[in-house]
């Protein structure tokens, strides 16, 4: 399978703000609702502008996703854990520790909650996942069993004891938080008692992944 972690990212220039405007368009009315046109308009360009850039609307979602991909391995190499699949790094999975998988979740969990792009791309899986197949399989891959299975994967590899449900443990209140930020006024508060929920963690399974 091909490994998601927990987030992604884009470099602001110009066909990155094609890139976030069109987002924001497929957050907000979905993607089937938006148009080229619709979105030249919200750039204030003309359609031939925007297809010198990109030659489709699938064009533009492509490249969504593969930025997202992109920054997924970065922000992985930054924390020191496996930007890869199992199957490609098992090496980097063994030497990950719990030290760097908690520090790589609080600030994936920040990223997908803080930052414009993520946390527009998570709105719009989040919806677009009930209207197709494809993206009800992206919102999965991105927010529910590819994260999951990336954490139940590294517990393997440290030959833990039911990984599997270790890391239903581990990962489920990142995915309850999300929930809690979106509906929270003090977004600094969840954040901080999600960062204490992650190292609670740590301390409850202090024998593994050191």
């Amino acid at each position: 399978r091909t490994v998601t972690l927990y987030g992604g990212g884009f470099v602001g220039e110009t066909k990155g703000n094609i890139l976030i405007t069109a987002l924001h368009l497929f957050a907000n009315g979905g993607y089937e609702a938006v148009s080229m046109s619709r979105i030249s308009g919200e750039l204030g360009i003309t359609k031939g502008a925007l297809y010198k850039h990109y030659a489709s609307k699938r064009d533009i979602f492509d490249n969504i996703v593969e930025r997202m991909e992109r920054a997924d391995a970065e922000r992985a190499q930054e924390c020191e854990v496996p930007e890869g699949t199992l199957a490609e790094m098992e090496d980097a999975y063994c030497k990950a520790t719990m030290k760097n998988l908690i520090k790589f979740s609080i600030a994936q969990f920040r990223y997908w909650t803080e930052d414009d792009f993520a946390s527009s791309f998570r709105k719009m899986l989040t919806l677009e996942q009930y209207r197709s197949d494809e993206n009800k399989k992206l919102y999965q891959q991105y927010l529910v069993s590819g994260p999951l299975g990336y954490v139940a994967d590294i517990f393997s590899s440290w030959n833990i004891e039911d990984s599997a449900k270790k890391a239903v443990e581990f990962y489920s209140p990142m995915f309850l938080f999300y929930g809690i930020y979106d509906g929270a006024e003090d977004k600094a508060a969840v954040c901080a008692s999600f960062a204490a929920q992650m190292h609670s963690f740590s301390t409850k399974f202090s024998d593994i992944g050191q």
